[in-house]
């Protein structure tokens, strides 16, 4: 959703994001280890995370991160303005799966908003987290 964010006045309280879904590829994968300059082996050789006890490469905790923050941006827009992000990983992203977003603004104060962020691919939870995001105009109450 690239559509500029919510019109004014419509940042609340119990406003559900629209899912978004993430093709999780190994090329995503191994772009954002890089790109994160991140470069343990898990991330992008398939041969050594297996022999690390992986069934294959897995995302790195800073490409879910980017992934959040794009989410949560997406949907209010390009002035929005990401002040903390904080999140934990459960279940591994692996190449093939597809991680769904979904958010709830929990809380919003003037032109900030607190929104809850889960993400799951299919094997469970693999991100859960809270967005605090402060949105020009965004009328939160």
């Amino acid at each position: 959703m690239r559509a500029g964010g919510p019109q004014a006045g419509a940042v609340r309280a119990g406003t559900e994001l629209p899912p978004l879904e993430i093709e999780i590829t190994r090329t995503l994968i191994v772009a954002g280890a890089i790109a994160s300059r991140d470069y343990q082996d898990v991330h992008h050789d398939a041969e050594l995370a297996r022999d690390k006890g992986s069934p294959d490469v897995f995302m790195n905790i800073l490409t879910t991160n980017g992934l959040v923050g794009r989410y949560v941006t997406d949907h209010f827009g390009p002035d929005a303005l990401l002040r903390r992000v904080a999140i934990r990983l459960g279940a591994p992203n692996y190449p093939g799966d597809t991680m769904v977003l979904t958010g709830t603004v929990e809380e919003a104060h003037g032109d900030t908003a607190i929104v809850k962020v889960v993400g799951t691919n299919g094997i469970g939870r693999h991100v859960t987290g809270t967005v605090v995001v402060t949105v020009p105009g965004g009328g939160a109450g």
